[in-house]
């Protein structure tokens, strides 16, 4: 379920247009979120501006607005100030990324989803050993 899309086109003059696609940043995704940010950045080449302190500004205005079109409007207008994607990354992470009490509650809803788990007579061995893996990843993941 990647919902990262690049999709290029040749203008005349040798130029290229490019169209970038994130997944939105919302209150249930952000472990996940910060996965395909991280690789999304590191496809661009804008990973290391966020990571270190690279000087590099192509890389530094890739980085922005790869991490601006996966944020809310609103976020976006709070930290529009900030000048470097690694700022930019470090403000929206106490916000959303790795937020104890919510990884706690999710961990608490995925045991309580794992308690209630059972096979129906329907389903296949194949479907629920599919189910239990999702369990255990999202679980790992937190």
């Amino acid at each position: 379920m990647l919902e990262l899309t690049v999709v290029t086109g040749k203008k005349e003059g040798g130029g290229g247009a490019s169209s970038i696609q994130c997944l939105m940043l919302n209150s249930i995704n952000d472990t996940v979120w910060a996965m395909k940010m991280k690789i999304a950045h590191k496809v661009h080449k804008a990973w290391d501006v966020i990571e270190t302190n690279v000087v590099d500004k192509y890389k530094n205005d890739m980085a922005i607005a790869l991490l601006f079109q996966s944020i809310s409007e609103t976020l976006v207008l709070q930290i529009r100030e900030l000048d470097t994607a690694k700022k930019v990354w470090e403000a929206i992470k106490p916000r959303h990324v790795g937020v104890e009490r919510v990884k706690e509650a999710r961990r608490q809803t995925l045991m309580a989803e794992f308690d209630r788990l059972k096979m129906k007579d329907s389903e296949t061995i194949d479907a629920f050993s599919e189910k239990l893996s999702e369990i255990a990843s999202k679980s790992a993941a937190l």
